[in-house]
């Protein structure tokens, strides 16, 4: 039971490194993309890095996925040792990933409203005047098709896993 816990621990880890790989591979596309698209509206290109908007692999984009793998990674590893501390771990673990994953789920479906917002409370003219769905589909254009299709599994399995190594605990 153990080993299977830790393999969908592993599974989680993996998923949530998919993020900043993502990012660090298309990331820049993605912000000229949006630079462009900023450009088209008369707005000042450096508008979004001037308010720490980014679609790279920086900040919060790899060290929070890049913590939560490395935390998932441990757990694992206390599961596969078989340590006294595994099942404690493992739910509380799996409880805030299944939380942090609904945050982040909620994040992408309202992330128009979201940045409106943010832009809203900074109070800066340019950003009240960006078009953000104009925006957030060009910064998205700079993406590979693929990566919809991989976040989606992202969900997928880190929900999935996470539910399945729960389930495990309370039937053993």
């Amino acid at each position: 039971m153990n080993t299977f816990v830790a393999v969908m621990q592993m599974l989680v880890a993996a998923a949530f490194l998919s993020i900043p790989v993502v990012r660090a591979r298309y990331g820049a596309t993605a912000t000229v993309g949006a630079e462009a698209e900023l450009r088209r509206q008369g707005v000042r290109t450096t508008v979004l890095a001037e308010n720490g908007m980014r679609f790279d692999a920086g900040g919060h984009e790899t060290w929070a996925p890049v913590s939560i793998a490395a935390v998932m990674a441990a757990v694992a590893a206390v599961n596969l040792c078989d340590g006294s501390w595994a099942e404690s771990l493992t739910w509380v673990a799996q409880s805030i990933v299944l939380a942090t994953n609904g945050v982040i789920l909620y994040s992408n479906l309202t992330a128009v409203t979201s940045v409106r917002a943010a832009f809203a409370r900074k109070g800066d003219a340019d950003l009240a005047r960006i078009d953000v769905p104009a925006l957030l589909k060009a910064a998205e254009d700079g993406f590979p098709s693929w990566v919809w299709v991989l976040q989606n599994a992202r969900h997928v399995v880190v929900f999935g896993a996470s539910v399945l190594a729960l389930a495990a605990l309370f039937i053993a």
